[in-house]
């Protein structure tokens, strides 16, 4: 298909690659405006893993005059999270970024294999991608603290996939939770700027730029149930388009800004937000020691 605008050769979207670069761009700093994220004066953490969505994001905010830092937590080790470290630093070191790195083995003394491993022996079944999550959640808002915001590179598939998860579930709390921002007691607000963004989009933008990323996804994610959910929401979408469009449309009119459950309490462990008295992450260390 040509482009819609000047009728060359579509790139991405109905667009030719120049005129896609323009729309995406226009795009973001649109979703920045509607949901009000950021402010010129916000100092902004971005929370990177060295992947295509959050080198995007990171580079974009720079680009539009955001103060903004690189916060990449690696959970993992091996090739492919050390690849991803390795290209982090060249976009940054060449854009002028300011990128602070921390370790999961570091903080806690082992990675989250390790801990896999250790809880597995012990009769714990617990997913990668949720042990994962659950520990890196924690030490971005950790070290986050002296941040106005944390901003993620989710796309609309994340959410889209995200909300979809929470109704099987029945999680109302987590749906609630959700959107191009949120917060609460104890934790640095979080933003989604690419919220408005298909994940097909930041990949052809990022192509586009050339930066050094991976494209294939983490091989620790093959156990993940959102897994499920990304691969079913993908083949709905090629026989209904703006199926994930529809999704977080909808989640926006039903659910976003409205409060529902109780606020979230305090960790007599560490502090740090929780469901319950105790974290997960601190569960989870509490099992390994």
């Amino acid at each position: 298909m040509p482009c819609t605008k000047c009728g060359k050769k579509e790139y991405c979207s109905g667009f030719c690659k120049s005129h896609f670069m323009e729309y995406f761009e226009k795009k973001v700093r649109y979703t920045i405006r509607r949901f009000s994220l950021i402010g010129k004066k916000d100092k902004v953490a971005v929370a990177v893993s060295g992947g295509k969505d959050s080198t995007v994001l990171l580079y974009l905010l720079h680009k539009f005059g955001y103060g903004v830092e690189g916060i990449t937590v690696t959970a993992f080790g091996g090739k492919h999270s050390d690849k991803n470290v390795e290209n982090l630093r060249a976009v940054c070191e060449k854009h002028g970024i300011p990128l602070t790195e921390y370790l999961v083995k570091e903080e806690l003394g082992h990675s989250v294999p390790e801990i896999k491993k250790m809880l597995a022996a012990k009769g714990v079944d617990q997913q990668m991608c949720a042990l994962c999550g659950v520990l890196r959640r924690q030490m971005i808002n950790r070290h986050a603290k002296a941040f106005d915001v944390v901003a993620t590179g989710h796309t609309m598939d994340d959410e889209a996939q995200a909300f979809l998860m929470n109704v099987f579930r029945n999680d109302t709390k987590q749906v609630y939770r959700g959107g191009p921002r949120s917060s609460g007691k104890g934790f640095v607000p979080r933003i989604k700027p690419l919220y408005l963004i298909k994940e097909s989009e930041t990949a052809a933008y990022s192509r586009a730029m050339g930066f050094p990323v991976q494209y294939s996804r983490c091989p620790y994610s093959i156990d993940a149930y959102r897994r499920n959910f990304r691969g079913f929401l993908d083949e709905f979408e090629k026989k209904h388009p703006n199926a994930k469009n529809n999704i977080v449309n909808f989640y926006l009119s039903e659910f976003w800004g409205k409060k529902a459950g109780t606020a979230p309490k305090v960790c007599k462990a560490c502090g740090e937000p929780s469901s319950g008295e105790t974290c997960k992450a601190c569960q989870i260390i509490g099992r390994i020691k």
